[in-house]
Parts: structure tokens; C-alpha cells; sequence
């Protein structure tokens, strides 16, 4: 029986940083995940061992066997010495080349450990299914208490404690671990919440049990539990941490960090609460008054971009330098101006120069000094000329600010057009060319110019008659107005639909498109032969339509999003400035407005979302599941659970299987809550105020929980170990080697069932389905 301690892979081998950086600018309170819950080291306790030398004959070994955390202790003592959840990690390590074992706490000493994780229990249920993890935990808990008997057995009685109607085959199996692998002189066994019941000096009451994976419903009369009699509902700790993992992850479906159960459980611990009136509690949970304090943020660990912050003096300095840049850049900018006016007008000169030369020279002279200029006639010279005298003109007129007059420029003669081409050489019908050119340019900024101030009186016309509609005919113009802004409203409506269906390729708008392009392809060249026509797609303009076929509508989607932004924000204008029973609360902005936005509230709280924020983007907000988790156990129906309540169970089991009044009276005078399940603020008072309709008038009600739901199953057994009925109440280890592993006693003492009667005497389960009733 060998545990590696986990010292031994401690040095260099992970490190846990259980700080997050917070955001100074964070408005409300955030509250930091958990971290894998490694406790550290805990060396062994031999002292106990010894002391109970001393007490032989009153002393046992007591392990609360718990499908959440397992509670192990002497019997004399106060509380338990070790509690650890029931784990085992195993692998081998590389590097000190061994194989490693880590039990309970110690299983999440690292990402390595934690992803060898087995449980010792069968998921969902108290029942123990994997014995090596559980044989590797007793191992664990008899080596801290420091137990050292002959051949590594085990020489103290042992009392442990089990679910109701434990079957059959995990008991056989303990009773093999126990008196086999350990050698135990003596084991007996108890229901756990009895064990609580007996510690609270309860006689006579109802013991409502939830634990981690169960609630039980157990009446209790005389000291006597009525196992036939209780009920059970399949929920507890461990689905309620389940239940808030799926509700996080639906609620935040790209969440960047995992987020786990051992997190969530200890979320539904901190945050969680019992409503006291749910109906009425839920519908107003989301209202904006008090939703900050409703409102529980939790911070997951995230890296944020910082940017440093400048101070005023550095602002300063590079405002000034970025100003002294503009100076310069101006500097250059009017220099290089000056120098291409300048090199325009030598140009000019230039040029003139060489034009009154011309006139002196021959023609063929002529031409030789117009080809070594690149230039093909005399006509080419003087455009030229002209071109660099309007540019020189324009470059002066813009320094000194002077506004051109386009008109006027635009006054050119053209006397080629008038000209037939039979009159006139190369250079002439050159030169028509260019004149036409010119002219149709002229003309059509002339048109375009018309053109704009026809729009413009358009325009004006238009909103001349528009102002005497609304002065003349006031009640029909508001109407219309109204009826355009639902028309654009919807259009705006549709066309995010359409963007929404066209991301779905399932949707009948996508389906659509892809069989319009299919057509396409099955309307062109099935196959291209050698020496065959190639496509000839794009040769005529009707072949550029298919493309408005395709698109996500008539027109483009910037297009589309402009053109209606635009004609709702002028209607909402008008509308404001003329309707008195149109306010800015019924704007489209003023509606989008994220703190009128119930889906915000339920995903961000009261508070705005910046999706750049890496703080923002690791955050859970916690306000509907603080109440609609812990619910379940009341409404089953919730989480998905064909099963009653628990107030519905309770009433069962008080009014339908008790007839006898006396008998219900003694019930509802003590009902006791045990178990973790039960920890949660206003659990008892929710439970009192609504099982009161289920009951007469004049019956007496009393509910009480036990001083440590948690523990006092432990002290319990510890309690009832450390008397005298611990000797007649355990099967020996005689008894076990002569009658087998599947020899049960049963006996109810003080509330207590033990193993110490004949298999035929133990109860019957009678169903096993959504109740379970024995």
C-alpha cells in the first residue's frame, strides 16, 4: 500500500497563480473564479493512532463515505481529521520514472494530474463503481490517520456510512476491501442522515436529506427510521453545479474560458440563493432598479492590451511636434509650387520664343525643329502654349485666392467643325479631332450642370407642395408620414432577415441562391472540346445581370443600409419636429438603446459592453440562475426532471402513508434538514411557507437544520461509534470468513441501520424510477 506524496513532484513542476488582474474602471464588483481546489500537503497524523491504543475497547475508525467529499476521524474525536473528495489520479512520470498516485486534494496539484481524474463513485449516483479509486483512497486516509498495524492491515473497528438501499454488490465488494485486502477486525455501517439525525437528539420528525447526488424524504417515528415509507428525487448538489454549467454555456456560447464544474459548484455555493416567492421574484428579477445589486459578475483570469497612458506634457509635445510637421509639410508643399510656376512660365517663354522663330523659317525647317521639340505641327505648338498659360493662371488665381470663372474658360471657339475634311490636311483633321473632343466634354459638364439644377428646383418644388400639404391638409401628411416610417422600418426589417437567412445555408433564401447558380453552371459548356468555342460569358451586357439574380437583393448591401438610414432618420425628423405624440423614446435609436434591452440586461447587467474589452469578454454575469438553479428541488420540472417537488414528496409521505393523526402530528413537529444540499439562504423558510398549504389549519409546524448539515453525519457516526453498541452492532471479521461477504444484519437502534441481520431481512426496494420508494 503505496501513496506518492506530493512533495515529491512539487519542486518545478507547476506553479498556481491564483490573482486576477482587475480593471480599475470595472463599475461593479467583480468575483474571482475559483482555482483548481488544491489544499497543499497534509503530513500524516500518528498521534491519533496511539491514543487509540489506549482506548481499545471504545475506539473506531469513522469514514463518512460520501459521493462529494469522504470525512475520516477517530471516534473520539471532535471533528474529522482529513476530508477529501473521493479521487484518484495515476500515471507515470517521465522524468522521475515511476508511477505516481495522488488521492483526494492532492489529485489537482497540476493540469497533468487533473486530467487523469477518476472518480471513485458511478456518475450521478452514491453508489461506489470504481473500486481502485476507492480501494486508493482508503489507502490514502488509513496512512494519514497513521495507522501502522501488523502487516499493513488495518487493527481498529471501522464504522462507515452508506446511501439508503445500498445495493447489494458495493457492500459485498467493501466487505471484501475491508476484511481482505485490510484485515479489519469489525465494519458496520449507517445511513448517513440518520447518523445527523441521531447527532441533533431527533426521535420523532421528518429528515429531509439532499445531498450531492440525491434528496431523500425519510419519516422517523420512536427512534425509528421508516425506510418503507421514504422517497427519494433524483437531484442534488452535483446536478444543480450540471444545471448552471449548461445554463452558462448556453447563455454565453463562445465564451473565451472554460469553464468547469468544480467552478460552477462553487458559483451555485456563493451566489445562489432560494427565492422565497419565485413566480413574483423572477418576473421582476431584470428590472433596472436594483439590478445592480441582483447582478453578480464573475471574473475569469484574461490578459488585457494595455496601452500606456501619456501625461499632458507628453500630449503636448507631440501635438506641438505634429503642428511644427503640418509647418513644414505647408513649407514644402507652397515651395514646390513655386518652383513648377516658375519652370511653367520659363516653359512658356520658352515656347513663345520658339513660335516667333518659327515664323521666319522654311517649312521643312520648320519641321525639323518641331519633331526635335516631340511635337507634330504648329497647331500642337500652340495648344501647348495655351495649355500652359490657363494652368499658369489657375496656379496664380489659387495662391491668391481668386475663384475661377468657369464659363468664361469654358467660352472656346471651335472653327475646324465648320470645315469640311476635304479641305483640310493631316494636322488639320488632327486638329478637328481634338475640337470635338473638347467640345463634347464641354457639353456634357453643361448637361450635367442643367441636370443638377433641374434636381435642385425638383427639389424645391417638392417641398414647396409638401409645406402647403402639411399647412392645408395636416392630418393626412402626419398619416403618410407615419405610414412611411413603418414601410422603411420593415424594409430595414427584411433586409437583416435576409442577411440572417443567407448565413444559414438551410434556409429557403440560401437554397434559393445556390439553385440559381446551379442553373447557371448547368446552362453553360458542359465540357470544353479541343479546338471547341470557349465561354463566351461577358460578351453581352444581359450577362452581368445574373449577378443582381444572386445578390442579397436589388441592390448592395452599403447601398441599401445607407439609403434607409437616411430616409428614417429624415421622417423621425420630421415626425419629431411635428407629431406631438412622437418622442425620442420612439426612435430607432432610442429603442435600440441597450439600457431598453432586456437580452443586455440578462447577458451584461446594468452596466454598457465593450466587446474590445478582454476583462468585459472574460466575465459571467449570474442574476436569473441565482434563483432559477436552487429552484429545481421545488420544481423539477425546470431542469427537465418528470418528478414532484419536494414540498409535493413531503405531503406524500405525511398525508398519504401516515393515516393515523397522531402520527402526523409527531412528523411535522420536527422537519429536519441535513445535507449541503440545504445550505442555501432561505431554503427552510421557502419550505415552511409553501408546506403549510398542504396541511390543516391548526397543525403545528416546525423546521429546523442541523447545526452542520455538512458534518454532522460524521459526528454522528463518531457519536454513536464511541458507546456501547458498536461491539453487538458489527459484523467480525469470524462472522464474515464463516457466513461470506453477503451476510447483512439489520437492527434499528437509535436510529441506526447496520449491517448485522440476515440478507433475507433487508428491506425491498419496491421502484426504482423517478421515485423511489422503500
Amino acid at each position: 500500500m503505496t501513496i506518492t506524496s506530493v512533495e515529491a513532484l512539487l519542486p518545478g513542476r507547476f506553479s498556481i497563480n491564483s490573482s486576477t488582474k482587475s480593471a480599475a474602471k470595472a463599475p461593479p464588483t467583480p468575483y474571482n473564479v475559483q482555482e483548481p481546489p488544491f489544499k497543499g500537503y497534509h503530513p500524516p497524523q500518528p498521534e491519533g493512532y496511539e491514543k487509540s491504543r489506549a482506548k481499545a475497547d471504545t475506539s473506531a475508525i469513522v469514514i463518512d463515505n460520501g459521493s462529494s467529499l469522504v470525512k475520516a476521524g477517530w471516534s473520539f474525536d471532535k471533528n474529522p481529521r482529513f476530508i477529501i473528495p473521493p479521487v484518484m489520479s495515476r500515471y507515470r512520470d517521465r522524468k522521475l520514472n515511476k508511477a505516481c498516485q495522488f488521492i483526494g486534494y492532492d489529485a489537482y496539484v497540476d493540469a497533468t494530474t487533473r486530467g487523469q481524474l477518476r472518480y471513485a463513485f458511478d456518475p450521478g449516483t452514491s453508489v461506489v463503481g470504481n473500486w481502485d479509486a476507492m480501494e486508493g483512497v482508503l489507502d490514502y486516509l488509513f496512512i494519514k490517520l497513521g495507522v501502522d498495524g501488523a502487516n499493513g492491515g488495518v487493527d481498529r473497528p471501522i464504522v462507515m456510512t452508506e446511501p439508503i438501499a445500498n445495493l447489494n454488490y458495493p457492500r459485498r465488494m467493501m466487505n471484501e476491501i475491508l476484511f481482505e485486502c485490510y484485515s479489519a477486525p469489525s465494519v458496520a455501517y449507517g445511513i448517513d442522515s440518520l447518523f445527523s439525525y441521531r447527532y441533533n437528539r431527533g426521535t420523532d420528525g421528518l429528515i429531509v436529506s439532499s445531498s450531492h447526488t440525491s434528496t431523500h424524504v425519510i419519516p422517523v417515528l420512536n427512534s425509528k427510521a421508516l425506510l418503507s415509507n421514504c422517497s427519494r428525487i433524483n437531484w442534488g448538489g452535483m446536478h444543480a453545479s450540471e444545471y448552471l454549467l449548461k445554463l452558462m454555456k448556453l447563455k454565453y456560447p463562445t465564451f473565451p474560458a472554460r469553464m468547469t464544474e468544480s467552478q460552477m459548484e462553487d458559483l451555485v455555493h456563493k451566489h445562489c440563493y432560494v427565492s422565497k416567492d419565485y413566480d413574483r421574484e423572477l418576473g421582476g428579477y431584470l428590472d433596472w432598479t436594483g439590478l445592480e445589486d441582483r447582478d453578480h459578475v464573475v471574473q475569469y483570469p484574461f490578459t488585457e492590451h494595455v496601452i500606456p497612458e501619456k501625461s499632458e506634457e507628453e500630449l503636448a509635445r507631440i501635438a506641438e511636434r505634429k503642428k511644427e510637421s503640418g509647418r513644414r509639410l505647408q513649407e514644402q508643399a507652397a515651395k514646390m509650387r513655386l518652383e513648377k510656376l516658375m519652370k511653367k512660365e520659363q516653359e512658356l517663354e520658352y515656347y513663345k520664343d520658339l513660335q516667333r522663330g518659327l515664323a521666319s523659317e522654311t517649312k521643312k525647317e520648320v519641321r525639323r525643329i518641331l519633331e526635335a521639340e516631340d511635337m507634330k505641327d504648329e497647331a500642337h505648338l500652340e495648344r501647348v502654349i495655351r495649355d500652359l498659360e490657363r494652368s499658369i493662371k489657375r496656379s496664380r488665381n489659387r495662391d491668391l485666392g481668386v475663384e475661377e470663372n468657369e464659363e468664361a474658360s469654358e467660352e472656346v471657339s471651335f472653327p475646324l467643325l465648320d470645315v469640311p475634311d476635304e479641305e483640310l490636311d493631316e494636322a488639320g483633321l488632327k486638329e478637328k479631332r481634338h475640337q470635338r473632343l473638347m467640345k463634347s466634354n464641354i457639353e456634357a459638364r453643361q448637361r450635367a450642370k442643367a441636370e443638377k439644377e433641374r434636381e435642385k428646383a425638383r427639389q424645391e418644388e417638392e417641398e414647396r407642395l409638401d409645406r402647403e400639404k402639411r399647412e392645408n391638409d395636416f392630418e393626412n401628411w402626419l398619416a403618410e408620414r407615419r405610414a412611411a416610417r413603418q414601410n422603411v422600418l420593415q424594409k430595414i426589417k427584411e433586409r437583416d432577415r435576409l442577411k440572417a437567412d443567407l448565413g444559414n445555408r438551410k434556409s429557403l433564401a440560401s437554397q434559393m441562391r445556390m439553385k440559381t447558380l446551379a442553373n447557371l453552371a448547368a446552362d453553360g459548356p458542359k465540357k470544353r472540346r479541343r479546338g471547341g468555342d470557349d465561354d463566351n460569358f461577358g460578351a453581352n451586357d444581359e450577362d452581368w445581370g445574373v449577378y443582381r439574380t444572386v445578390a442579397t437583393g436589388e441592390q448592395s448591401d452599403e447601398e441599401e443600409e445607407e439609403d434607409f438610414g437616411g430616409m428614417l432618420e429624415t421622417v423621425e425628423k420630421e415626425l419629431l419636429q411635428y407629431d406631438p405624440e412622437f418622442t425620442e423614446n420612439h426612435t430607432l435609436a432610442a429603442q435600440s438603446d441597450w439600457t431598453k434591452s432586456l437580452v443586455h440586461m440578462f447577458l451584461r447587467g446594468p452596466w454598457p459592453f465593450d466587446p474590445e474589452s478582454q476583462r468585459e469578454a472574460h466575465q459571467l454575469h449570474l442574476n436569473v440562475e441565482r434563483i432559477r438553479v436552487p429552484e429545481v428541488v421545488f420544481k423539477p420540472s425546470i431542469a427537465g426532471i418528470d418528478q414532484a417537488g419536494l414540498i409535493e414528496v413531503a405531503a406524500d409521505v405525511v398525508n398519504q402513508r401516515f393515516s393515523n393523526p397522531e402520527e402526523q402530528d409527531k412528523l411535522l413537529r420536527d422537519v429536519f434538514f441535513t445535507g449541503g444540499n440545504t445550505l442555501f439562504q432561505n431554503f427552510d423558510e421557502r419550505f415552511r411557507n409553501d408546506f403549510r398549504a398542504f396541511l390543516p389549519v391548526d397543525a403545528e409546524l416546525n423546521v429546523r437544520r442541523a447545526s452542520d448539515p455538512v458534518l454532522d453525519a460524521w459526528k454522528g457516526a463518531a457519536q454513536w461509534a464511541s458507546g456501547g453498541e458498536l461491539g453487538k452492532s458489527s459484523i467480525t471479521r469470524q462472522e464474515y470468513l464463516e457466513k461470506g461477504s453477503e451476510y447483512l444484519k439489520v437492527c434499528h437502534v437509535n436510529l441506526l441501520k447496520v449491517a448485522t441481520s440476515a440478507l433475507a431481512n433487508r428491506q425491498q426496494e419496491h421502484d426504482l424510477g423517478n421515485i423511489t420508494m422503500w
